[in-house]
């Protein structure tokens, strides 16, 4: 200790400043690898500010993100995956549950809220791609046409939001069966002319991409989001040839007509309102 050290009082010397820096407040982005700090990053929805990349996002801040705060309802929470083969591969189908259901701390890959948007009652479905890889299978196609139901008998639009891997192989032909069970629930909505809009995100795949997904009165893709039924790798594996640049991307299914528009998540609230109010205009000018 330094004589000048000594000479001060204890309660108003300077301390050193950690150079450390506590774990979880900057956030490096995977595409421009620029150092986000995470609350600005949260507060942007989870899109960097520096190159506009959307991160991933659980399917509960999606909904928290989209939906007014206020008054919500969860719809058909109860509904939970079943073994109905007793399918094990390396693990246990039944475990594979378990853990999912620890890594995300929900019951399903599927949650439907209903709720508010701009003051407008809406149901919000958005699957939760860390629960098995937001794999379709009975319980998430439940799930879904009770989401579909309420809608319908409402009369209130519906929104879906999709990240998954497709249907959930652990299930079989159960599994595969959710995508016709999705479609004609959705056809149920159509004949009563009540908006359904789907939503892709990163990623969207295999069955879930084959059925519901595809199959709104808009179909709105978030930016670079990756959309397809198999993976390019597994096509260029198969055909034995290299796929264009942004193959499979958003921008590249609306530049061929696979989709209807992209849409900033950042944006994302206004502009379905807007769609909607329009989609409910020409319904009543027909009715």
């Amino acid at each position: 200790m330094s004589w000048f050290e000594k000479l001060m009082p204890s309660r108003i010397r300077t301390a050193r400043r950690s150079r450390t820096v506590p774990e979880g407040v900057w956030v490096k982005c995977a595409q421009c690898d620029a150092q986000l700090y995470k609350t600005e990053l949260e507060r942007n929805l989870k899109v960097c500010p520096k190159c506009s990349y959307h991160m991933r996002i659980s399917a509960r801040e999606r909904l928290k993100y989209f939906l007014d705060s206020g008054q919500q309802n969860e719809i058909a929470s109860e509904i939970e995956a079943d073994d109905p083969l007793g399918f094990r591969d390396s693990k246990k189908y039944t475990d594979r549950i378990s853990d999912a259901k620890k890594k995300t701390g929900e019951n399903e890959a599927l949650i439907v809220i209903n709720g508010e948007l701009n003051g407008n009652p809406i149901v919000a479905c958005a699957f939760e791609f860390n629960f098995l890889g937001g794999s379709m299978g009975s319980a998430v196609g439940e799930r879904f046409c009770r989401a579909v139901k309420h809608s319908s008998e409402c009369q209130i639009p519906l929104v879906s939001f999709a990240a998954s891997g497709g249907a959930r192989m652990q299930e079989s032909l159960f599994s595969l069966f959710q995508m016709s069970k999705t479609a004609s629930a959705l056809k149920v909505l159509s004949d009563k002319k009540v908006p359904f809009i789907s939503v892709l995100t990163d990623p969207t795949t295999g069955g879930v991409a084959a059925s519901l997904a595809m199959l709104g009165d808009i179909n709105i893709a978030e930016p670079r989001a990756l959309i397809g039924f198999a993976g390019p790798r597994v096509i260029e594996q198969t055909v034995g040839q290299k796929l264009p640049e942004g193959f499979q991307r958003s921008e590249f299914l609306l530049d061929h007509g696979a989709i209807d528009m992209i849409i900033d998540r950042r944006n994302m609230r206004d502009e379905i309102d807007n769609l909607i109010s329009k989609l409910q205009h020409v319904t009543k000018s027909h009715s």
